[in-house]
């Protein structure tokens, strides 16, 4: 696989694992979440790294071959699924207070 291509795999396993992550931690009656705590923290930092390399490559390509619409959509789209899944890992873990 090339370097050019990770920026668009990166954003389909970044949503996918976005919808993994979002039905997972939906709390049930009993303060539970759907999936294992850890798991989902897990799930929530592999996704980070992978959306955050995805980012980094697409300004890479940008910088070097100029500004082109998708590749520009598709490194926007990383830098806020990377944004948010550090949200979300921020979000899961559990401060003892």
């Amino acid at each position: 696989m090339s370097k050019n291509n990770f920026p668009f795999v990166a954003l389909g396993i970044g949503l996918f694992l976005m919808l993994i992550v979002m039905k997972g931690s939906v709390t049930g009656d009993d303060g539970a979440t759907a999936m294992p705590l850890l798991t989902l923290l897990v799930v929530s930092e592999f996704a980070f790294f992978v959306t955050a390399v995805g980012a980094y490559l697409g300004v890479m390509q940008i910088l070097s071959v100029g500004i082109k619409p998708l590749i520009a959509v598709v490194t926007l789209c990383c830098i806020v699924l990377s944004i948010g899944f550090m949200w979300l890992g921020i979000e899961l873990w559990p401060f003892s207070g």
